[in-house]
Order: C-alpha cells, then sequence, then structure tokens
C-alpha cells in the first residue's frame, strides 16, 4: 500500500491540482470564492482534514468528467511528474516484476491520482482515492469515499484488505494505515509522522532529493 503525496513524489498535488484548475479558469467564480473560504478555514484549523479534501473534490460539481480528466493529465506531466521520487518508482517497479499486489491510497481526487498511477503501472482499479459520483458524464457533489486518516482503513477494508504486508506514507494521516501493516516505512515524514515513527520503532527513509542535510 502506498499513499502518494509526499511518498511517492514530492508536493501536494491535491491542493495543487486545485489551486492550478483556478488559475486556468476551469473552476467557477462561485465555486472558486467557495473553495477558498473553506481552504484558509482548513488553514486555521476550523476545517477538518476529511471535510476539506472531500470538498476539494466537490469543487467540481457540474462539470464534465472527460474535461476534468484531461485537466488531470496536463496537470501531472507539467507539475508532479518532474517530482516523481525515482527511488520509490524503482521499488514500485521492482516488486510489481515480483507480481506482488500493489495499492494506492490517497486522499487527493481520483483523477489525479489514477493519472499518476499510470507512471508507476498501478491500473486505476487498484486505485483509492476522494471521489464523487457522476451521473451521465458529469461530476456531482454526492461523496463516495474520502480516504484518509482512519478512512484510509477503512477503505482498505471495503476492498478486502486488512492486513497488508507493507505500507509507505508520510504523513500522520496515513499513520492509521501504517499501523496496520505488517512492515511500515515512513517515508519523507512530517514532523508529526516522525514522532510517532521514533514511538513506533517505524524505520524512516528520505528519498535523495529531500533528504535532510
Amino acid at each position: 500500500m502506498f499513499d502518494c503525496d509526499g511518498t511517492l513524489w514530492s508536493g501536494d498535488a491535491g491542493t495543487g491540482f486545485m489551486k492550478w484548475t483556478i488559475e486556468i479558469g476551469l473552476v467557477s467564480r462561485e465555486a472558486t470564492d467557495w473553495i477558498d473560504s473553506r481552504y484558509r478555514g482548513y488553514m486555521k484549523g476550523e476545517v477538518s482534514e476529511v471535510a476539506i479534501c472531500g470538498e476539494m473534490v466537490q469543487m467540481y460539481q457540474r462539470l464534465r468528467e472527460d474535461e476534468l480528466r484531461r485537466a488531470a493529465k496536463n496537470f501531472f506531466a507539467s507539475q508532479i511528474e518532474p517530482n516523481i521520487f525515482a527511488e520509490m518508482k524503482e521499488l514500485v517497479d521492482e516488486l510489481r516484476g515480483r507480481g506482488v499486489d500493489i495499492w494506492a491510497v490517497s486522499s487527493t481526487n481520483n483523477w489525479v491520482i489514477e493519472e499518476g498511477m499510470k507512471r508507476f503501472g498501478i491500473p486505476a482499479e487498484r486505485v483509492l482515492a476522494a471521489r464523487v459520483q457522476v451521473k451521465d458524464g458529469v461530476v456531482t457533489d454526492t461523496i463516495l469515499d474520502v480516504p484518509t486518516d482512519e478512512g484510509k482503513v477503512a477503505s482498505l477494508k471495503r476492498a478486502s484488505v486488512t492486513a497488508p504486508d507493507a505500507v509507505f506514507g508520510n504523513s500522520v494521516h496515513d499513520a492509521a494505515m501504517l499501523a496496520i501493516a505488517r512492515r511500515a516505512f515512513p517515508v519523507n515524514p512530517s514532523p508529526a509522522l516522525s514522532e510517532r515513527s521514533a514511538q513506533e520503532g517505524w524505520p524512516v527513509y528520505y528519498p535523495a532529493t529531500v533528504r535532510p542535510a
């Protein structure tokens, strides 16, 4: 099981996609004002992690999904792909070569994560990401899943995965998923996850491009 943002690449693709789609004018002024207010609340601690992750997908309601997929393709290629950790890409490739079942679990929207996983050879059916219902090709505001914190464990459980052999994550929001693994591997950990890793005895790994001096 692999988290994505900060684990397979540096940076936050979810927040990045939100800002990028606003900048290119994909999102209406009404939706822009709404998500800007909610994101400011999140940064102040007034909006929860699970709420903002869901709302960063709901903000695209009434747009056509094929339009979102084209945007995700362009965004990932230009903004995220250059930041993929080479070591993590090599690890995933090696595991795939051995026939290991691999899942990507992320609180970023499924359009971006599914696009990104094409670089890792992970099919869309093995992606658990924040998503909303799509009806007749049009995005709705009905949330289907927001895998973050304990929600990542719940999403895996619904996929019949309850005791993964190995989990890789970078954030405290991955801690619940790391805790159910036979082997937990914090990658490029946030300060909060570094502290949790020390308590749990989890070995910490930093890719070369983000390794502390």
